[in-house]
Protein backbone atom coordinates (compact mmCIF):
# COMPACT_ATOMS: atom_id res chain seq x y z
CA UNK A 1 0.00 0.00 0.00
CA UNK A 2 1.18 3.20 -1.27
CA UNK A 3 2.50 5.27 2.43
CA UNK A 4 2.50 9.00 1.81
CA UNK A 5 4.86 11.21 4.02
CA UNK A 6 5.30 14.93 4.09
CA UNK A 7 6.66 18.13 6.57
CA UNK A 8 5.54 21.37 7.93
CA UNK A 9 7.49 24.61 6.81
CA UNK A 10 6.12 27.73 8.94
CA UNK A 11 6.38 30.70 6.52
CA UNK A 12 5.19 35.09 6.90
CA UNK A 13 4.63 36.13 3.39
CA UNK A 14 7.83 35.63 1.35
CA UNK A 15 9.84 34.75 4.43
CA UNK A 16 10.43 30.89 5.56
CA UNK A 17 11.01 30.71 9.47
CA UNK A 18 11.91 26.77 8.90
CA UNK A 19 10.89 23.49 9.87
CA UNK A 20 10.83 20.86 11.81
CA UNK A 21 14.81 21.30 12.57
CA UNK A 22 14.55 24.77 14.07
CA UNK A 23 11.39 23.87 16.16
CA UNK A 24 13.74 20.72 17.33
CA UNK A 25 16.78 23.20 17.80
CA UNK A 26 14.08 25.18 20.58
CA UNK A 27 12.86 22.26 22.46
CA UNK A 28 16.51 21.13 22.83
CA UNK A 29 17.52 24.60 23.63
CA UNK A 30 14.22 24.40 26.59
CA UNK A 31 15.25 20.80 27.45
CA UNK A 32 18.94 21.49 27.79
CA UNK A 33 19.81 25.12 28.53
CA UNK A 34 23.09 24.69 26.33
CA UNK A 35 23.19 26.04 22.82
CA UNK A 36 25.85 23.51 22.42
CA UNK A 37 23.82 20.54 23.53
CA UNK A 38 21.19 21.25 21.95
CA UNK A 39 22.98 21.52 18.59
CA UNK A 40 24.54 18.41 18.97
CA UNK A 41 21.02 16.96 19.51
CA UNK A 42 20.03 17.71 16.46
CA UNK A 43 23.10 17.37 14.15
CA UNK A 44 23.68 21.04 13.80
CA UNK A 45 27.08 22.52 13.80
CA UNK A 46 27.31 25.06 17.03
CA UNK A 47 27.50 28.36 14.26
CA UNK A 48 24.54 26.77 12.42
CA UNK A 49 22.77 26.99 15.80
CA UNK A 50 23.23 30.29 15.91
CA UNK A 51 22.79 31.42 12.61
CA UNK A 52 19.36 29.85 12.81
CA UNK A 53 18.54 30.98 16.38
CA UNK A 54 19.59 35.00 14.71
CA UNK A 55 17.09 34.15 12.27
CA UNK A 56 14.36 33.30 13.88
CA UNK A 57 14.39 36.18 16.60
CA UNK A 58 14.66 38.49 13.21
CA UNK A 59 11.98 36.89 11.68
CA UNK A 60 9.64 37.10 14.91
CA UNK A 61 10.37 40.73 16.02
CA UNK A 62 11.11 39.37 19.32
CA UNK A 63 13.48 37.47 20.75
CA UNK A 64 13.21 33.68 21.15
CA UNK A 65 16.58 32.77 22.47
CA UNK A 66 18.00 34.90 25.18
CA UNK A 67 21.21 34.92 25.12
CA UNK A 68 23.78 33.54 27.79
CA UNK A 69 27.12 35.36 28.88
CA UNK A 70 30.04 33.45 29.06
CA UNK A 71 30.75 32.48 25.67
CA UNK A 72 31.48 29.87 23.33
CA UNK A 73 29.55 26.58 25.21
CA UNK A 74 28.06 28.52 28.01
CA UNK A 75 25.17 27.39 29.99
CA UNK A 76 22.02 28.96 30.90
CA UNK A 77 20.29 30.16 27.73
CA UNK A 78 16.88 30.61 27.70
CA UNK A 79 13.80 30.32 25.83
CA UNK A 80 11.11 32.83 26.04
CA UNK A 81 7.51 32.45 26.32
CA UNK A 82 6.72 33.43 22.75
CA UNK A 83 9.43 30.78 21.92
CA UNK A 84 7.50 27.83 24.00
CA UNK A 85 4.21 28.88 22.33
CA UNK A 86 5.81 28.39 19.66
CA UNK A 87 6.90 24.80 19.99
CA UNK A 88 3.50 23.74 21.02
CA UNK A 89 1.68 25.36 18.29
CA UNK A 90 4.21 23.43 16.23
CA UNK A 91 3.54 20.19 17.70
CA UNK A 92 -0.35 20.41 17.66
CA UNK A 93 -0.08 21.14 14.00
CA UNK A 94 2.43 18.32 13.42
CA UNK A 95 0.10 15.92 14.88
CA UNK A 96 -2.96 16.86 12.66
CA UNK A 97 -0.55 16.67 9.79
CA UNK A 98 0.22 12.97 11.02
CA UNK A 99 -3.69 12.42 11.08
CA UNK A 100 -4.24 13.72 8.08
CA UNK A 101 -1.31 11.96 6.00
CA UNK A 102 -2.90 8.62 7.82
CA UNK A 103 -6.21 9.09 6.72
CA UNK A 104 -5.12 9.59 3.34
CA UNK A 105 -2.77 6.04 3.37
CA UNK A 106 -6.41 4.59 4.56
CA UNK A 107 -7.84 5.74 1.99
CA UNK A 108 -6.57 2.81 -0.26
CA UNK A 109 -6.35 5.28 -3.07
CA UNK A 110 -3.63 4.15 -6.05
CA UNK A 111 -2.16 7.74 -6.08
CA UNK A 112 1.23 7.39 -6.69
CA UNK A 113 0.95 8.10 -10.30
CA UNK A 114 -1.28 11.36 -9.51
CA UNK A 115 1.36 12.70 -7.18
CA UNK A 116 4.38 12.13 -9.49
CA UNK A 117 2.30 13.46 -11.90
CA UNK A 118 1.69 16.78 -9.44
CA UNK A 119 5.20 17.35 -8.73
CA UNK A 120 6.02 17.20 -12.39
CA UNK A 121 3.45 19.86 -12.45
CA UNK A 122 5.45 22.18 -9.85
CA UNK A 123 8.86 21.87 -11.36
CA UNK A 124 9.45 25.72 -12.73
CA UNK A 125 11.69 26.41 -15.29
CA UNK A 126 12.29 29.79 -17.45
CA UNK A 127 12.34 26.77 -20.66
CA UNK A 128 8.76 26.69 -22.41
CA UNK A 129 9.23 23.24 -23.74
CA UNK A 130 9.35 20.63 -20.99
CA UNK A 131 8.85 16.72 -22.29
CA UNK A 132 8.80 13.40 -20.18
CA UNK A 133 10.58 10.89 -21.15
CA UNK A 134 12.27 7.53 -20.43
CA UNK A 135 15.78 6.46 -20.98
CA UNK A 136 16.14 4.10 -23.49
CA UNK A 137 19.90 4.11 -24.22
CA UNK A 138 23.31 6.06 -23.17
CA UNK A 139 26.41 6.37 -25.41
CA UNK A 140 29.21 7.18 -23.06
CA UNK A 141 31.80 9.38 -25.04
CA UNK A 142 35.43 10.99 -23.63
CA UNK A 143 33.73 14.05 -22.17
CA UNK A 144 30.04 14.01 -22.64
CA UNK A 145 26.85 11.10 -23.07
CA UNK A 146 24.17 11.04 -25.82
CA UNK A 147 21.36 10.36 -23.88
CA UNK A 148 18.25 8.82 -26.00
CA UNK A 149 14.17 9.41 -24.47
CA UNK A 150 11.37 7.86 -25.66
CA UNK A 151 8.66 10.80 -25.64
CA UNK A 152 5.20 10.47 -26.00
CA UNK A 153 3.79 8.52 -29.22
CA UNK A 154 7.30 6.41 -29.45
CA UNK A 155 9.26 9.26 -30.59
CA UNK A 156 12.89 9.25 -29.80
CA UNK A 157 14.35 12.33 -28.80
CA UNK A 158 18.13 12.83 -28.22
CA UNK A 159 20.74 14.90 -25.67
CA UNK A 160 23.89 15.33 -25.36
CA UNK A 161 25.71 16.58 -21.50
CA UNK A 162 28.45 15.74 -19.75
CA UNK A 163 29.55 12.19 -17.95
CA UNK A 164 29.45 13.79 -14.89
CA UNK A 165 25.78 15.30 -15.24
CA UNK A 166 24.99 11.12 -16.27
CA UNK A 167 26.36 10.39 -13.17
CA UNK A 168 24.65 13.03 -11.08
CA UNK A 169 21.41 12.69 -12.55
CA UNK A 170 21.61 8.68 -12.25
CA UNK A 171 20.59 8.06 -15.55
CA UNK A 172 20.09 4.55 -16.54
CA UNK A 173 17.66 2.76 -19.20
CA UNK A 174 14.06 2.89 -17.54
CA UNK A 175 14.37 6.25 -15.64
CA UNK A 176 12.44 8.67 -16.72
CA UNK A 177 13.96 12.14 -17.23
CA UNK A 178 12.02 15.57 -18.50
CA UNK A 179 13.66 17.32 -21.37
CA UNK A 180 13.88 21.04 -21.07
CA UNK A 181 14.26 23.00 -24.18
CA UNK A 182 14.21 26.93 -24.93
CA UNK A 183 11.22 27.77 -27.53
CA UNK A 184 14.10 29.98 -29.48
CA UNK A 185 16.08 26.74 -29.86
CA UNK A 186 13.48 25.33 -31.83
CA UNK A 187 13.62 25.47 -35.44
CA UNK A 188 10.63 25.04 -37.05
CA UNK A 189 10.71 23.34 -40.71
CA UNK A 190 8.30 22.06 -43.32
CA UNK A 191 8.28 18.40 -44.58
CA UNK A 192 9.33 17.72 -48.16
CA UNK A 193 12.09 17.04 -50.60
CA UNK A 194 15.58 18.45 -49.68
CA UNK A 195 15.28 18.79 -45.67
CA UNK A 196 18.52 17.59 -44.75
CA UNK A 197 20.00 19.16 -41.31
CA UNK A 198 22.26 17.99 -38.92
CA UNK A 199 20.24 18.45 -35.76
CA UNK A 200 19.87 15.31 -34.32
CA UNK A 201 16.44 16.00 -33.38
CA UNK A 202 13.42 16.17 -36.16
CA UNK A 203 10.26 15.60 -34.69
CA UNK A 204 6.96 15.40 -37.06
CA UNK A 205 3.91 17.21 -36.44
CA UNK A 206 1.36 19.32 -37.33
CA UNK A 207 0.95 23.31 -36.16
CA UNK A 208 -1.64 23.52 -33.50
CA UNK A 209 -1.61 27.09 -33.12
CA UNK A 210 0.43 30.53 -34.84
CA UNK A 211 0.66 33.55 -32.37
CA UNK A 212 1.74 36.56 -33.56
CA UNK A 213 3.32 39.31 -31.87
CA UNK A 214 4.96 42.50 -33.16
CA UNK A 215 8.42 40.56 -35.07
CA UNK A 216 8.48 37.21 -33.65
CA UNK A 217 5.70 34.43 -33.52
CA UNK A 218 5.03 31.66 -31.54
CA UNK A 219 4.49 28.43 -33.60
CA UNK A 220 2.72 25.54 -31.53
CA UNK A 221 3.63 21.81 -32.96
CA UNK A 222 1.81 18.97 -31.99
CA UNK A 223 3.97 16.10 -32.36
CA UNK A 224 2.55 12.99 -33.61
CA UNK A 225 1.63 11.42 -29.97
CA UNK A 226 -0.04 13.93 -28.74
CA UNK A 227 3.14 16.33 -26.94
CA UNK A 228 3.79 19.65 -28.13
CA UNK A 229 6.40 21.65 -28.61
CA UNK A 230 6.91 25.11 -29.17
CA UNK A 231 8.78 27.45 -31.51
CA UNK A 232 9.76 31.29 -32.10
CA UNK A 233 10.32 32.02 -35.40
CA UNK A 234 10.21 35.67 -37.36
CA UNK A 235 7.31 37.08 -38.45
CA UNK A 236 8.78 36.68 -42.26
CA UNK A 237 9.67 33.48 -41.65
CA UNK A 238 6.40 31.75 -40.41
CA UNK A 239 4.57 33.53 -43.59
CA UNK A 240 7.47 32.13 -45.95
CA UNK A 241 7.01 28.96 -44.74
CA UNK A 242 3.35 29.15 -45.04
CA UNK A 243 2.58 27.55 -41.43
CA UNK A 244 -0.88 27.92 -40.25
CA UNK A 245 -3.70 25.81 -38.28
CA UNK A 246 -2.97 22.11 -39.43
CA UNK A 247 -0.14 22.24 -41.61
CA UNK A 248 2.52 19.63 -41.36
CA UNK A 249 5.51 20.74 -39.58
CA UNK A 250 8.81 19.59 -38.18
CA UNK A 251 10.67 20.71 -34.73
CA UNK A 252 13.93 20.64 -35.41
CA UNK A 253 16.89 21.55 -32.44
CA UNK A 254 20.23 19.87 -31.49
CA UNK A 255 21.03 17.37 -28.74
CA UNK A 256 23.42 20.37 -27.04
CA UNK A 257 20.18 22.63 -26.77
CA UNK A 258 18.49 19.92 -24.55
CA UNK A 259 18.80 20.21 -21.04
CA UNK A 260 17.54 17.07 -18.84
CA UNK A 261 16.57 16.65 -15.31
CA UNK A 262 15.11 13.94 -13.19
CA UNK A 263 12.46 14.16 -9.97
CA UNK A 264 13.89 12.23 -7.15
Amino acid sequence: MLELDGSIWLRSGAQTWGGKNRIDLLAQIDATGSITAAARAVGMSYKGAWDAIDAMNNLAGEPLVLRAAGGRGGGGTQLTDRARRLIATFRALEAEHRKFMENLTRAGLDASGDIDLMRRFMLKTSARNRLLGTVIGITSGAVNDEIRLRIAGGQTLTATITRESTQELGLADGKEAIALIKASSVIVGVPGKGLRLSARNQLPGAVSAVRPGAVNSEILIQLDGGATVAAIVTNESAQELGLKQGSPAVAIFKASNVILGVLD
